[in-house]
Order: structure tokens, then sequence, then C-alpha cells
């Protein structure tokens, strides 16, 4: 029996992801919770375990393509019933077709179709020739560091030979097919630079990179847009001298408790940011244009910003005005390597109440940032330089921060935003405060 495994809602009311690799081929023997495919959804990738034990008879989608949730994406051979079944299946288990002829997914339905239309299922060697390309319907054989690479040098791994054991393809082999590419071999096209000697200025197609919009670039372009022009967004600036919190963070290193702790001054202004939003909770709360209210939180939900390969993602720390200053910076920690890894769940990305980004970590001391959809604020974090400032009225080098807060003026007014920025800066000039708030 064809079982028929469709994409799924990975439970965040996504409606399409972006097959990246494949971890099985046709003939392949898979076990229930293997993990079969890696994804992309517009929030994280995600690793997809099979729901059954069988023999891969067909693979429906190729590496790259965008497809809906609910679509067909592989079929495996077998006679049992899904995991945990005690009897026969019920309509509506996963891969099963359910009521009115549906194939079902892990949450919900996927579309009406009676029938799956399959190519005649061929027989897969047991280990592919070591030098030969993928041919047509079957998947390259690269992991996902090694897919990253290819789609950055602009090289379609359908065309590489795999030199590895099985035909995997290495960087290596990437870099090769690059380097034929970048010397007007045959295979993708690659990115010229101004050696080509073409005319960029005069919109000379040869003279282009294109990339189509997917995943989370595609979702931070229509969050960014739907924020800038839904919600009326001010911006307010604090230059701040935070020598005493720098110099309190070198005497936190030093201390056992923070020991293989990597204290940030990113933790500073994260328990700031908590601190200051007791006094400002205007800050914390969101405008609900359907109700026509606004909803305050009793927690902070805090976003923090990260840049990863995959784009721009802001996962939260649940309940971070609940956390000391180590917790805090143990969450920082966690947050950022899993942003770059790619491991961020796409449950971590939702629910946030309101983000800071750090900027400062780019050399930059300044900017506008733009507000998350359904947040009322957002502090960017500058670059902390030596600069002069006037302290008992001599001029004195200080370790000097700009902050910008920006916020939704239909939820938060002047005053409120120039006081919730000006506790902020507070807490970071005179750490000392903290015990009065």
């Amino acid at each position: 029996m064809a079982s028929i495994f469709a994409l799924p809602d990975v439970g965040e009311g996504l409606t399409e992801a972006e097959i990246l690799s494949w971890h099985v081929t046709p003939g392949d023997t898979v076990t229930v919770n293997q993990i079969i495919v890696d994804i992309e959804t517009a929030k994280a990738a995600v690793e997809l375990p099979s729901p059954y034990a069988g023999v891969v008879s067909e693979l429906f989608v190729e590496p790259g393509a965008t497809v809906a949730v609910g679509t067909p994406i592989i079929a495996i051979e077998t006679g049992a019933e899904p995991a945990g079944a005690t009897g026969p299946a019920p309509a509506g288990a996963i891969g099963e077709e359910g009521p009115s002829g549906r194939i079902t997914t892990l949450v919900g339905y996927g579309p009406r179709t009676a029938t799956v239309a399959r190519r005649p299922r061929t027989a897969a060697p047991a280990s592919p020739p070591a030098a030969a390309a993928a041919g047509p319907g079957l998947a390259p054989l690269a992991k996902p560091p090694v897919r990253k690479l290819a789609k950055e040098l602009g090289v379609d791994l359908r065309t590489v030979s795999g030199s590895a054991a099985g035909g995997v393809i290495t960087r290596e082999d990437v870099e090769r097919a690059a380097h034929v590419v970048d010397n007007g071999g045959a295979g993708s096209a690659a990115w010229s630079g101004p050696e080509s000697g073409l005319d960029s200025g005069r919109g000379s197609s040869a003279g282009q990179h294109r990339e189509t919009v997917r995943g989370v670039r595609k979702a931070t372009a229509a969050a960014v847009v739907a924020s800038a022009f839904t919600a009326p967004h001010v911006t307010m600036f604090l230059t701040v001298d935070v020598t005493p919190m720098m110099e309190l963070r070198a005497r936190l290193v030093a201390q056992a408790q923070f020991r293989d702790i990597k204290l940030s001054p990113l933790a500073f202004a994260a328990r700031a940011v908590c601190l200051a939003s007791r006094r400002t909770p205007e800050v914390n709360a969101s405008w609900d244009e359907a109700t026509g209210e606004i909803v305050y939180f009793d927690y902070v939900h805090l976003g923090i910003a990260a840049a990863t390969p995959r784009g721009l993602v802001v996962p939260k720390i649940r309940n971070a005005d609940r956390m000391a200053l180590r917790d805090l910076a143990v969450a920082l920690d966690e947050l950022a390597v899993s942003a770059r890894e790619g491991r961020t769940a796409p449950a971590d990305m939702l629910g946030g109440t309101i983000t800071i980004t750090n900027i400062g970590v780019f050399g930059i001391d300044t900017g506008t940032p733009i507000l998350n959809p359904g947040e009322s604020a957002i502090l960017a974090l500058g670059t902390i330089r030596d600069m002069p400032w006037v302290v008992d009225g001599a001029v004195v080098a200080r370790k000097v921060c700009q902050l910008a807060l920006s916020v939704d003026h239909r939820v938060v007014d002047g005053q409120q935003g120039s006081q919730f920025l000006a506790h902020i800066g507070t807490l970071l000039s005179d750490p000392a405060q903290a015990i009065t708030f």
C-alpha cells in the first residue's frame, strides 16, 4: 500500500514552505520518525519526520520548490498503519485518504483529490555512482550548508557530480562548479562583478543577478510593509554615557556566577527594557484594529532581532521580565546560537510584545527601526564608542551609546515614549538605579 505524506502545517497557520533538501531517495527504507526532508517556512527551517515505516517509492517535489500546505510530497510503500495505530487507520490519519477523497496532513486536511498521479516506481541503486550528477526526478545529494553555498554561488546542484561516497556533493564540488561558471563554462548563471566589463548602469540583463524571494525574506518584506503603512511610526533618539554599565559588566564577569556566561551590553539593555516597561506599560501593548482596543500585556515576551544566513528573524524570550540579568544573558546566547544555526522553531518567533534590535554589533550608531507587526515599540541599540563627554565641567573620554526608539503613535504618545527612553537611559548610565524600579 502506498501511503502519501502531504506537506503539513507545522502548527503555526503557515500556508506554504520551500523544500530545502531530501534525506531520502526512491528505494530507501525509512523508519517511523526518521528525518526525511528539510523544509523552510516563512519562520524557520524545520526537519520533518516520516509518519510511516516502509520503502520510499516516489518524491513528488524537487528541492528548491515552494509548495502549499497539503501538497503531496512523498509516497512510502507500507502495509502497516501509521505509528501509534492499534487497529485499522481511521479516516484522517496522517498521509491517508480521508473523507471525500482528501489527503490529510499533520494538521488538518490537505487539498481535495481522489487520486494522486505518480510516475511508475523505478528501483534506485543501493549506492549511486560517486561521480554521477543527480538525474531527472532525483534530488541532488548534499547537506544543507553545501546547498546554501551553491545557492550563494549560483550553482545548480543538479548539474554537479558528487565526489564523496554515495555521490554526495561536497563544498569542493560546488566551488569547482562555480569556478567553471565564472570562467565561461557550462552551468548556472553566476554573478558577474565589475571586472566582467558589463555596463550595470544601462540596465543590461547580463549584469544582473536575480534571486526568488521566499522563506524568511518574503515574510520579512510583507511584515515591514504592513507595519510601515499601518502603524504611524515616531522615532526618538537618546545619547547615553554607559561607562558605569561597562564598569559593572567588567566586575560581574569576574564573579563566579557569571563565569562561562556571555554577558553582553545587550543583556543590560534587555533588562532595562523590561524594568522601564513597568513604568510605561503603553510600550508593552498592542493596537487591536478589529475591536478598537489597546491590549496591555502583563508579561514581556522580548523579541531580539537576529541577522542569520536565511535573513532577519526575531525570536522571543518568553517572560523576560521575570528573569534576572544572568538568566537573560544565558537566554540571549542560546537564542543567538539557535538563530545562526537555523534551529529557531516557528513558535519561538510568534507572540512578541516588544523588540530590541542590536545594530551596534555592525558598528552602527543609530537608525530608525520599523515596528514588528502587533507591537508598539522597538529599541535600536547602537555601538558603544569612546567619545569626549563632559563630566563635572571637564571633557573626558567615556563609553557612549546612542539609543533609538520607534513607537506606534496610536498607542504611545510622545510623552510616554520619551519617558520610556529616558528610563532606559537612566538604567544604562547608572545601573544602581535598577533597585528603585
